[in-house]
């Protein structure tokens, strides 16, 4: 699809002829700085809610295996309880299909706030559902059912936010401010972990069984309407304004067919790179707190500790690795990562079975480091992977299965696995095997840093002047 030169007065947008080798021109999109500071802090912002929850829901894990499923088997608490975590993920491919083409159809911005309001009302939700012991079976079901409703806004989150960004992004800076979008999923991070970790140290066991774990869950209200209000003074992206202005009197009507089948070797790619992205994400700040706890009996406060170090190790190095991709590329740093957990996950792994400080510090900062090699690169790589017109909707349903079936199994997948078989080098293993699936779709991959998005005209930042 060839970029179709137009300006869009209502995105404070103007348009630059571009030369071409043809002879022919086409019209440079240079967005105002100041709305694509607006754009990547709202998308950003939502992230970090989404996995405030998400990274709440791990660090107290096995709290809530106590509150919601009595058990004199720790092992099947933490089980349920990631079994809990596991179901959201059922439903988000649901909601990439439902949400990813109405993002296509009635604009980005919509969708993004429509999503922004269910997550902060499923989250608040799970912090006002009674435990086991006042309502009996209905308290798991209810979390159950909340962590649905979880799952599948969350459908429509990470697609909507990542072309958000990409669409209003200048090319030669999309992976610096696409990085921010991971900022904020660490941001996110560090402040449930952060939270988890000061109701561990000043809260009892009683306390924090009885009524502490809520005020995580409770908090997720206000921080909900904050973002709403950010998100609603958004405007639409060029990228989709152009979609308007050629569809003329109506708004682009894109059959799901068509962002299946028509774009089903694209989206074979895009699976591969978000399951090596999303289980090394999962498996690091989701699993490896409770597998310190749980299966190495490690100091739960300590262990907090350490990976809440090792996310704001990896919210400092995101911004310059961002940058780094639009100046040697995507792949290549892509590329980097999964060597990186081919070759290391077993000695990091291994260090941080050691016990001692010191040692779990520098496997996670190991695994840390190489996992910001996708966390800076994905936000600007995977938009690129899709036209405008099916972008939304196709990198929703690409994301989504990827995540359901990989990433957001991984915590439950590797307790299994090790409960099985008894070794506890499983999530190396398991990191190594989603390496090699990751590394086969870099190589299957094109570039895609510094050059406009596909069905989009170049884009350039105001007052830069038009793309060489």
């Amino acid at each position: 699809m060839s970029a179709v030169p137009v300006a869009v007065p209502r995105s404070r947008t103007t348009s630059a002829s571009v030369p071409r080798a043809s002879g022919a021109s086409t019209a440079a999109t240079a967005t105002d700085p100041a709305l694509v500071r607006r754009a990547v802090k709202a998308a950003a912002l939502g992230n970090a809610m989404e996995w405030f929850d998400f990274g709440v829901y791990s660090y107290i894990a096995v709290t809530l295996g106590k509150v919601f499923f009595p058990s004199g088997n720790p092992t099947a608490q933490l089980l349920s309880t990631f079994g809990a975590f596991a179901a959201a993920f059922l439903v988000r491919p649901l909601g990439g299909m439902v949400f990813g083409p109405l993002g296509d159809r009635v604009g980005r911005q919509k969708v993004l706030a429509l999503t922004m309001i269910l997550m902060a009302a499923g989250t608040f939700a799970i912090g006002l559902i009674p435990s086991y012991a006042t309502i009996g079976v209905w308290a798991p079901v209810l979390l159950l059912a909340a962590r649905l409703v979880q799952g599948f806004s969350t459908g429509g989150e990470y697609a909507g936010a990542s072309t958000f960004i990409a669409e209003y992004a200048p090319d030669r800076r999309r992976g610096f401010l696409g990085s921010w979008l991971e900022f904020g999923t660490l941001a996110g991070y560090i402040g449930g972990a952060g939270l988890v970790t000061l109701m561990t140290a000043l809260l009892s066991d009683g306390d924090l069984t009885s009524w502490g774990w809520r005020i995580p869950f409770l908090i997720a209200g206000p921080m909900g309407i904050v973002g709403l209000y950010l998100r609603m003074r958004l405007e639409e992206t060029p990228a989709f304004a152009a979609e308007l202005e050629k569809a003329e009197t109506s708004r682009p009507k894109v059959p799901l067919r068509e962002m299946v089948a028509g774009q089903w070797r694209t989206l074979l790619l895009c699976v591969g790179l978000v399951l090596v992205f999303n289980v090394t994400d999962y498996m690091l700040l989701s699993y490896m707190p409770s597998y310190l706890t749980s299966e190495l009996k490690y100091d739960e406060t300590h262990g907090l500790l350490v990976v809440l170090g090792v996310m704001a190790l990896m919210m400092v190095v995101q911004p310059f690795a961002g940058a780094l991709t639009d100046r040697v590329g995507r792949r290549p740093v892509i590329a980097a990562g999964c060597a990186g957990f081919l070759l290391l996950s077993v000695p990091a792994l291994l260090l941080i079975r050691q016990g001692g400080l010191l040692a779990i510090a520098l496997g996670m900062g190991a695994l840390g480091l190489l996992l910001v090699c996708f966390t800076a690169s994905m936000p600007s790589a995977l938009p690129a992977l899709f036209p405008t017109r099916v972008r939304y909707g196709s990198l929703s349903i690409g994301f989504n299965v990827s995540v359901s079936l990989f990433g957001g199994t991984t915590p439950l997948v590797v307790t299994a696995l090790i409960g099985a078989t008894g070794n506890m080098m499983m999530p190396a293993y398991y990191m190594m095997a989603a390496a090699v699936v990751g590394g086969v779709a870099v190589w299957f991959m094109t570039e895609s840093a510094g050059r406009p998005l596909p069905g989009s005209a170049p884009a350039v930042e105001a007052g830069a002047g038009t793309p060489s």
